[in-house]
């Protein structure tokens, strides 16, 4: 990508984010911002997009620093198979975590652990979903690294909130992490095809890098000949 296009990135995703957080924030608070006038209405508005833009900083320092550690895992474990299947267990170890660990650390007399699962297994179906749709629009390879970086990745930035169980800091800091994530992994694909100007069905994506392979494999055959 060139500069222009990082630029975009970078500022499509800050928007989206703190948006997103904004709005959650504002219903969440809506009788605190809402009863005291136009200007507490103001600065609330302004101090939730600063405090969202700050998580959804966060969502961009992560993104790239899994694009980093995607390449390092490749290199280490050889293959991308092997990689997989270790990306697929530390996701199933962090759905775990997000169900069980809470449910130990907060979960009062009442309360049960299925109490604790409806909020991750429903992220969890969002990013099955996320990840699919970045498959479809690239290659089938590109579903796990998917799913790993909107369970897992996702899951670290939003640990500081997990620790306090607060409700309406859970969904602020959630839903800007959330939404900077998606927004991220879904354009990525499509601002790096404009550069090379390849696509896949008509639709903007990488070429899958199986063809790749065989293309290159194809024009070693013919020059053997």
């Amino acid at each position: 990508m060139n500069s222009r296009k990082v630029v975009f990135l970078f500022w499509s995703t800050l928007v989206i984010g703190s948006l997103s957080g904004t709005i959650v924030g504002f219903f969440f608070d809506y009788d605190l911002l809402v009863g005291d006038g136009f200007l507490n209405l103001f600065f609330g508005l302004v101090w939730l997009l600063g405090i969202t833009a700050s998580f959804t900083l966060i969502a961009q320092m992560g993104f790239f620093a899994y694009l980093t550690v995607h390449r390092f895992g490749l290199g280490l474990f050889k293959t991308a198979r092997l990689w997989n299947a270790v990306q697929i267990i530390l996701i199933a170890f962090v759905i775990f975590d997000l169900i069980y660990f809470r449910y130990v650390a907060f979960a009062s007399g009442d309360e049960t652990i299925f109490h604790y699962m409806l909020m991750p297994l429903l992220f969890t179906l969002y990013c099955v979903l996320i990840a699919f749709l970045k498959s479809k629009d690239t290659n089938k390879a590109a579903f796990i690294p998917a799913l790993f970086f909107m369970v897992v990745v996702t899951s670290i930035e939003w640990v500081p909130a997990l620790i306090e169980n607060n409700v309406k800091w859970l969904w602020v800091y959630f839903t800007p992490l959330l939404a900077a994530n998606t927004w991220q992994l879904l354009i990525l694909h499509r601002l790096q095809s404009s550069d090379d100007g390849k696509s896949k069905r008509g639709n903007p994506g990488q070429e899958p890098a199986v063809l790749v392979r065989e293309n290159s494999k194809k024009k070693k055959k013919k020059k053997k000949k």
